[in-house]
């Protein structure tokens, strides 16, 4: 049998040669990433968006912005993102330890080594795993891979992982499967045009951005557009209550049943 490392790099150069770059973290700045990061726990990223443009049109979608923004306006401006009152009150939050620990400055906070800032980020009120990942990867350009519903759905359905396994487990599993696909990730960054080829349906795929054309790593690269793709087979496959295997690009690779 194939291991389960190797199944995650194949999926991986298989989703990304039906639909390539995916474009993900859709923002105009690291600031905008994690307010969305915060704004998308429970509710969908349409949602995220009508508050992030009601941010936006306020003038209040920067440090400083949130800063000088009470508690109650902060609430109506985010209203449609869903549990309002916790996530103005850990938006609040978050800048605070941000002025407190960092002076306010986003570049000296995304400068610490990944694993101390993770640890900072978890001791924050409302961040979990997924949400501080998303802030270290799409924010920061920190080489974490995000694991949300949708990565474990799939897995889960593939075989791969049980219902049991944990977050972290689930993390280092593609950490370690995807190390190798760096220099895969450097030769294409090297290859003009070859980086944004898509076939028929482009999975999650959302228009270049200032964010997700930010210069990264290869690896943090290969992170970022694994999780970009496994967002869209997640939305437009392998949803929850629905499967719609017959069109999707890993279907070949489900395992047979007994």
């Amino acid at each position: 049998m194939v291991d389960a490392k190797t199944q995650i790099r194949t999926y991986y150069r298989a989703l990304y040669s039906a639909w390539g770059r995916q474009h993900w973290w859709p923002a105009h700045s690291p600031f905008e990433v994690i307010v969305g990061a915060y704004l998308t726990q429970n509710t969908s990223w349409t949602n995220v968006e009508k508050a992030l443009d009601s941010l936006r049109q306020a003038g209040r979608l920067s440090v400083s912005g949130i800063r000088r923004t009470s508690q109650k306006k902060l609430e109506r401006l985010i209203r449609s993102a869903g549990y309002f009152r916790q996530k103005a009150h850990r938006l609040k939050t978050f800048v605070r330890f941000l002025d407190e620990r960092y002076g306010g400055s986003l570049a000296r906070m995304f400068a610490q080594p990944t694993a101390q800032l993770r640890e900072e980020l978890l001791a924050l009120h409302g961040v979990g795993p997924e949400t501080a990942d998303s802030i270290l990867l799409y924010g920061g350009n920190h080489p974490v891979f995000v694991v949300d519903a949708y990565t474990r759905r799939i897995l889960e359905r593939h075989g791969i992982i049980q219902t049991k396994t944990n977050y972290e487990e689930i993390r280092r599993l593609f950490e370690d499967a995807l190390a190798p696909l760096a220099a895969e990730e450097n030769q294409k960054q090297r290859e003009e045009g070859s980086t944004d080829r898509v076939t028929g349906p482009t999975g999650s795929c959302h228009p270049p951005s200032r964010i997700s054309e930010t210069g990264r790593s290869p690896l943090a690269q290969v992170f970022n557009e694994m999780h970009g793709l496994f967002v869209g087979v997640g939305k437009n496959y392998c949803q929850k209550s629905q499967m719609r295997c017959e069109q999707c690009p890993l279907q070949k690779f489900l395992p047979e049943k007994s």
